[in-house]
């Protein structure tokens, strides 16, 4: 029987339904390729979402990804101006994006840095520093910490505006993330880096006891502890030291836009959302309303999470690396995207429509 997936597609906002469109055009290429089925069904999504329904992240948009086996997410977010016409409890990221990960689950989220040594021409770093490429997988904890505890403001008694967030966390959802990150560890090079502040946080003493206890159970792996600011300053000096990095949710929501800027864009960066039950799959950059309809976005990003989706959803591990390959052949045989432009001056710069193009022939060749 040829296998059949629904995938609830949510185009977002700003560029999101361009480079979406080419996400699709890939699918569409994979399907062609292998005879495997995905049932799209697309549903709003963000800003325009509450502008076009009254909420950011609507019932029916609940009720489809409810039923489908994965959820492919465009970036959400609009222009300033327009952001301030929604209110602040439904602005997308509090209205939609982080009420998708509180209602999945999606505790585990992984950002490849990804750079082959001859895309290294892309980056803003020395050639010396990023010679024969980069390859890290970012493992962040993603629906616990400072970005889900619990918030207040108010006036004080002097008559001062304040704010209190707390940052939060239990053994049970270190433990959760630290395993998943093990096994990935364990899959490739058998080194982790743990990433934290425990000079300085609390939970960072907890989060570190939890890894000395969870790394008994993988005495294959080597852990590395390295705090946060040095983690930093280290990508930037010497980024192919790290394979795979753990961090909690705030310390990976930074680093890994600091992967981004590694990489010469942020237009590189794919992103998984694993959880329990479900999962979700987006581009880890914004919406660049700036840019949207001009047709200059890069879509290698959305098409990256298509590529991960295949994999840790579905199984399709084979196709999933075509993909990669294929994007890979674009940018090799000469292409490039607006955003990362002719670095050397030898390459051509071709709009988002045309890079899907290339990718989706180059599944199918």
């Amino acid at each position: 029987m040829t296998a059949s997936y629904t995938i609830a597609v949510l185009e977002g906002d700003g560029i999101g339904p361009e480079i979406t469109r080419e996400a699709v055009k890939v699918l569409n290429a994979v399907a062609a390729r292998t005879g495997v089925t995905f049932d799209l069904q697309f549903a709003p999504f963000g800003g325009q979402a509450y502008f076009d329904t009254g909420s950011a992240f609507p019932e029916e948009t609940k009720a489809l990804c409810d039923k489908a086996d994965a959820i492919l997410k465009g970036p959400i977010g609009l222009s300033h101006e327009a952001s301030k016409r929604i209110p602040v409890e439904e602005q997308p990221e509090r209205g939609a994006l982080l009420p998708l990960r509180r209602r999945y689950t999606t505790y585990a989220n992984f950002r490849p840095v990804y750079l082959p040594p001859e895309l290294a021409h892309f980056s803003p770093l020395k050639p010396s520093v990023v010679e024969g490429g980069i390859d890290i997988m970012m493992i962040r904890e993603l629906v616990g910490g400072l970005y889900f505890g619990s918030k207040e403001q108010g006036v004080d008694e002097q008559g001062r505006r304040f704010v209190k967030e707390t940052l939060e966390y239990d053994e049970d959802q270190i433990r959760r993330i630290l395993h998943v990150a093990f096994a990935e560890a364990r899959r490739r090079k058998k080194v982790l880096h743990n990433i934290h502040k425990s000079n300085v946080l609390m939970s960072s003493v907890l989060w570190n006891a939890i890894v000395e206890e969870t790394a008994q159970e993988y005495p294959d792996v080597e852990v590395r502890h390295v705090i946060v600011d040095a983690a930093a300053t280290a990508l930037c000096l010497n980024p192919r030291q790290f394979d795979v990095m753990v961090m909690e949710n705030m310390f990976g929501d930074i680093l890994s836009d600091l992967g981004g800027g590694l990489l010469g864009s942020l237009g590189l960066m794919p992103s998984a959302c694993i959880g329990e039950r479900k999962s979700y799959y987006e581009p880890s950059h914004g919406s660049a309303p700036d840019i949207a309809g001009k047709g200059v976005a890069n879509p290698y990003s959305m098409i990256g999470s298509v590529a991960l989706m295949l994999e840790k959803s579905f199984g399709l591990a084979e196709e999933a690396a075509v993909i990669w390959d294929a994007m890979r052949r674009v940018f090799g045989e000469g292409y490039t995207t607006a955003d990362l432009g002719d670095p050397d001056g030898k390459h051509a710069v071709i709009e988002t429509a045309a890079f899907g193009d290339k990718v989706a022939e180059a599944v199918n060749g």
